[in-house]
């Protein structure tokens, strides 16, 4: 065998060699990804509430659905809980980021908001509290929450945006719209942010319904599109069962092609006791 025939082959074996260690190295990494993708989903699912609170003449529901790309998992939620006084707490919000980190503060700010609702005065001070008490535990992350607070006496919903999808209403009557408040940064971001308060009394029968932005926007659909679409549909099923209306709230999800998660809360009240509002 010739020298230059020798050096041939073993550089063709240490190429083979070297694509041998590359591969096992891939089916490493691949795997590890799997079980980051698997454990934020167990986490996601974990954290997210098995019930929803409610009252006679308001009933709730809700929808998780995980990104369509495993890559991308982690990061939604929604809860419901009493206050002191008998009041109900609602919040829905969206972790920047993905994976086991998004997923994990996820949960910290799920339980930030719950912690501070019990003794804030109103929606906008649970959210500006919750935002100083995150970024005390220096993270990096944010995200997008709304926190709504619903009296049962005076049949009032009270709520505020951090950077949050705004709400979608609709009563039996026909009327439907967009909830075009004022909201405020993201937790999180900025100290001593502060988040206006929008009130409105349940007149009339009907849904108030939130959404995360993977319900309603996507890689060829604008958000302002998926909004109008949301909008639509809880008029369509206004007075639909809670249940039913956020499984059809979640199928805008699939028209807007999304690749993020996706989480759909629904408020279903009767119209405010002892009159018209």
């Amino acid at each position: 065998m010739s020298p230059h025939r020798s050096t041939r082959s073993a550089t063709a074996e240490d190429l083979l060699t070297r694509l041998g260690r590359l591969t096992a190295q891939a089916r490493e990494g691949a795997e590890l990804q799997q079980a980051r993708v698997e454990l934020a989903e167990a986490l996601q699912r974990e954290i997210l509430p098995a019930s929803l609170p409610g009252v006679p003449g308001l009933r709730t529901a809700a929808r998780y659905a995980p990104a369509r790309h495993g890559l991308s998992i982690g990061g939604d939620w929604y809860d419901g809980f009493l206050l002191p006084g008998g009041a109900l707490g609602f919040s829905i919000g969206d972790v920047e980021g993905h994976d086991v980190e998004a997923a994990a503060f996820m949960g910290q700010v799920r339980i930030a908001v719950r912690a501070v609702a019990a003794s804030a005065a109103d929606p906008g001070e649970v959210l500006s509290r919750a935002n100083d008490l995150l970024l005390s535990v220096d993270c990096d992350l944010f995200a997008t929450c709304t926190f709504l607070r619903f009296d049962p006496v005076t049949w009032e919903i009270q709520s505020a945006r951090a950077g949050h999808v705004p709400g979608v209403w609709a009563t039996t009557d026909g009327e439907h719209g967009i909830v075009r408040d004022e909201g405020g940064l993201p937790l999180g971001m900025l100290p001593g942010s502060r988040y206006p308060v929008t009130r409105r009394r349940l007149a009339a029968a009907g849904s108030f319904v939130l959404v995360t932005d993977g319900v309603v926007e996507g890689p060829s659909f604008p958000i302002d599109a998926g909004l109008e679409r949301v909008a639509e549909v809880v008029r369509g099923h206004a007075d639909a069962e809670p249940g039913e209306l956020a499984a059809a709230v979640m199928k805008v999800a699939d028209s807007t092609g999304h690749q993020d998660d996706a989480a759909v809360l629904v408020l279903r009240h009767e119209a405010v006791r002892g009159g018209t509002g």
